[in-house]
């Protein structure tokens, strides 16, 4: 048996990791929990190396006694010095620390920020409402493409309501619904919650503006109740980033919640930790209010908030404009694929397809299509009877930002079917049900197309662009340079046919 290399020649760092990207650290100190992500580095689509967070309830002690003290503080600071130790590990230099409501309103602010800095190894940036508001509205810009409605960021401490829209930030608001918050001003009643949420929301005269736009819902209560509705729904993925739903359906969620006697008892109950079931009652109760004002059409929960703001803020401004799913498709298809090179080449050759006579496409759909045929490959180092399903399994779950669940579904499906032609499998049949007939159809073609031309170039750039397809009357033409002739075989043949059918046409190949 071959002895196994040496530990020394082995590399330091794995090539499933962007060559030249320094680590960036940011702490939240946040009003119900102490947070640490590493990302891989400072991108339009940031990945997180690292993410570990302390439920500390500092926000519970500073709204009783005004100050930062006793078992909540020893056990930030203990979590500052675990966090300093591992960011110095992880060769992330010196950490971003943020600090919010709970901070900002304790007696005590000043010596508690002097001892989290050292534990910490950083300087905290003291966040005032307005910019904690400001860096919530940069999270979403971050998270999503062209958002556009009110942002509102539910932390333990504060709640953040922002109007934004593709021009940017048009108003802010900080009000004091944090869950802890809450809680001190509601004495726990669920009724008295109630009557302060819908009255403090009430101020915010421009809410009226949120009429049939959008809410994106950000803040760790908030994603615990869009993880319960999937469990109550049998929902198929468990990823709430993107996670859509009718404003009024959720709101009657949001009362169901806020009114149950027996929470233990609802579907996925048992995945919420303690300290978020306790407020999970009054996040319900402001999500509700904020509804019933705000008058959206839908809600869209969020993963990203003043943490991937920030690094977005930090960004050269050629980046930020960059599209967000476009820019994790093309890191991953550096990092998965045989030949990213080829992989802008599939962008180039489908465009032909869906040019005039071919079906029309929106703006979106192009954008989508473009982000398959990037991380079409992505699945090529599997058996080949399983790409299909592994590329499924990994799309419908990939930290994908710029897109919401219809996208990221219509993704796995379009790169499940270049591998597996029109075989289904369980989950695939779960996830059909997620996407409109046309864009399943949509999804089919785009895969077939991507199914051929790899018949064709076997991954290889330089190949496809030499191939054009076109339309010629009721046919559709590949056509093939001399170099290339030897190529047109039985497979390929048969897969362009099959494309061609998908298109309402014959398939012809012309070498």
């Amino acid at each position: 048996m071959a002895a196994i290399s040496k530990l020394s020649q082995a590399p330091e760092r794995g090539q499933g990791r962007l060559s030249g990207a320094a680590p960036v650290a940011v702490i939240d100190i946040g009003s119900n929990s102490v947070r640490l992500v590493v990302y891989e580095t400072i991108s339009r689509s940031p990945a997180p190396l690292f993410n570990e967070k302390v439920l500390c309830g500092l926000g519970r002690v500073v709204a009783k006694k005004r100050r930062i003290e006793g078992e909540p503080a020893e056990r930030a600071l203990a979590a500052l010095e675990r966090f300093h130790a591992i960011v110095q590990q992880l060769g992330a230099g010196r950490p971003w620390m943020l600090a919010t409501a709970a901070v900002r309103e304790a007696e005590n602010c000043d010596a508690f920020i002097q001892q989290a800095e050292a534990a910490a190894g950083g300087k905290i940036m003291l966040l005032s409402g307005k910019r904690e508001a400001e860096l919530a509205a940069a999270g979403i810009v971050s998270g999503f493409s062209d958002p556009d409605g009110i942002a509102a960021d539910l932390g333990g401490g504060s709640l953040e309501v922002i109007d934004l829209s593709p021009l940017g930030l048009n108003q802010a608001a900080t009000l004091a619904l944090g869950g802890l918050r809450l809680e001190q001003r509601a004495d726990g009643s669920i009724a008295k919650a109630t009557g302060i949420a819908e009255d403090d929301i009430a101020t915010l005269d421009w809410l009226a503006k949120g009429k049939g736009r959008t809410l994106y819902a950000v803040g760790g209560t908030w994603r615990n109740i869009a993880r319960l509705h999937m469990a109550a729904t049998g929902y198929p993925l468990h990823v709430t980033h993107g996670y859509s739903l009718p404003a009024a359906e959720l709101a009657d969620f949001c009362d169901m919640l806020s009114k149950a006697k027996k929470l233990m008892e609802l579907p996925g109950m048992e995945q919420v930790s303690p300290a978020r079931r306790e407020v999970l009652g009054l996040g319900a109760v402001v999500l509700k209010s904020l509804i019933a004002r705000a008058k959206p059409a839908r809600v869209v929960f969020s993963i990203f908030g003043i943490r991937e703001g920030l690094l977005y803020t930090l960004l050269p401004r050629e980046e930020r404009v960059q599209d967000p799913l476009l820019a994790f498709c093309e890191d991953y298809a550096v990092l998965r694929a045989r030949s990213p090179k080829h992989a802008h080449e599939l962008c180039d050759w489908t465009d032909r397809l869906f040019s005039a006579p071919g079906p029309e496409e929106t703006p979106e759909q192009r954008r989508l299509r473009h982000a398959a045929c990037l991380i079409s490959d992505i699945a090529w180092r599997a058996h080949p009877d399983y790409r299909g399903e592994q590329s499924l399994n990994v799309i419908a779950h990939a930290a994908l930002s710029g897109i919401e669940h219809e996208g990221r579904v219509f993704l796995a499906l379009a790169v499940y079917f270049r591998h597996t032609g029109g075989e289904k499998n369980e989950f695939s049949e779960r996830l059909i049900r997620l996407v409109p007939k046309s864009e399943l159809k949509r999804a089919r073609i785009i895969g077939a197309a991507i199914r051929a031309a790899h018949m064709l170039s076997v991954g290889v750039p330089g190949i496809i662009d030499k191939a054009p397809v076109t339309y010629d009357g009721k046919k559709l033409v590949l056509t093939l340079p001399k170099s290339l002739a030897p190529l047109n075989g039985e497979r390929l043949q048969k897969r362009f046919a099959t494309l061609a059918g998908l298109l309402e046409r014959v398939g012809e190949i012309r070498a």
